[in-house]
């Protein structure tokens, strides 16, 4: 996603310039020669005249309506408790919703719920910094850049051995902690994932000295306000102990429910090396699973199952990414392109066995 909301939008205006003055004997297997456009120009028309890009003002109204009541109603719970274990039911509870809120974050960063910047900006950095404790101008230069090239290492942030290597090159680069916990990160994957509510709220503070944070004054005011609430409000009403542990259960289920989200959608997929070229049409399909699993994991995952029509069309509202599947998944059978698409399960077992996979140069000391 660009900052604008519609992130490749520049990109597929070039993708389009491109393949007008490429010969259609050099295209890539599957390709069919057309003779003005793109192939993505011609799925983006069978979209717009679907009128799947429209705004659904209804539908986010109730769902944000819905998010927000859940969110007071666990506050409302945790005063009432006061300091009982009781609580941890509670911190369940409350993992939910704000990965509820991480998705809501997410719909407003890509536009998908106002067409203006304004808006769009400020209900994200309520909801990402005052509410979940992250800066939406750090995780929207990253997840920019991830939408741009999509398993592309050394362009996705997304792919980078951080501490999990991506591909068996990074894993025979890997020294230290990535080279330790590579080894058997398919097993580590989930336990590794309580952390990553707390992962991004580090990095948040420590993006607030990037060059190229735009309001860091702001943003870090707003992650500080939401701590000072979050943390206060625990020890205030909580005992130490009790804190502690309903920290430990929040945080640690609201990143295995992140985690659950955003794995299927790319990982285990091909990885695109430095050097390859595919069309901004193949490079986000061939790179992107969906997951199949109806009403329920459409609202678990908050409409990211639909992974490939979604780097296709980010600014696309949640609602309108079903239809587009049926559309999208036609057309590539059309070209010939492979679309892959599974379910819920599936898909974390094929992330992981791509995870365990590439650890294997670890494994044999390579």
């Amino acid at each position: 996603m660009v900052l604008s909301g519609n992130p490749p939008a520049r990109e597929r205006r070039n993708e389009q310039q491109n393949e007008r003055r490429t010969d259609s004997s050099s295209q890539p297997p599957g390709r069919e020669s057309r003779q003005t456009g793109s192939d993505f120009a011609e799925l983006s028309r069978r979209i717009t005249e679907a009128g799947l890009l429209r705004r659904r003002p209804l539908y986010y109204t109730v769902r944000f309506g819905l998010v927000g009541l859940a969110l007071a109603g666990g506050v409302a719970a945790f005063v009432a408790l006061g300091a009982s274990w009781a609580q941890l039911i509670v911190a369940v509870a409350m993992a939910g919703v704000f990965g509820q809120l991480g998705l809501a974050a997410h719909d407003l960063a890509h536009r998908q719920v106002f067409s203006r910047r304004q808006p769009s900006e400020i209900g994200g950095l309520l909801v990402a910094n005052l509410l979940l404790g992250m800066s939406y101008g750090w995780w929207m230069n990253k997840h920019t850049r991830h939408h741009a090239h999509p398993n592309h290492e050394g362009k996705d942030p997304d792919v980078s051995p951080d501490i999990l290597v991506w591909s068996q090159g990074q894993a025979r680069r890997a020294r230290g902690i990535p080279a330790f916990i590579g080894k058997h990160q398919a097993f580590l994957f989930f336990p590794l994932l309580t952390l990553e509510g707390l992962n991004l709220s580090f990095n948040s503070f420590k993006a607030l000295r990037s060059p190229t944070m735009k309001r860091p004054v702001l943003e870090g005011t707003l992650l500080v306000a939401h701590f000072l609430i979050y943390f206060g409000g625990l020890f205030l009403v909580l005992s130490p102990l009790q804190a502690l542990a309903f920290i430990a259960v929040h945080q640690g289920l609201f990143g295995i429910y992140l985690g659950s989200v955003f794995a299927p959608n790319h990982k285990g997929m091909p990885m695109i090396e430095e050097g390859t070229r595919l069309d901004f049409l193949r490079r986000q399909v061939l790179t992107s699973r969906n997951v199949r699993g109806g009403a329920v994991v459409d609202a678990f995952m908050g409409g990211l199952n639909y992974q490939i029509e979604h780097h296709l069309f980010p600014s696309m509202p949640t609602p309108a990414l079903g239809q587009a599947q049926l559309i999208t998944e036609k057309y590539c059978a059309e070209l010939g392109i492979p679309y892959h698409q599974t379910g819920l399960l599936a898909s974390h077992r094929e992330a992981l066995r791509h995870m365990r996979s590439v650890g294997e140069p670890l494994r044999a000391g390579r």
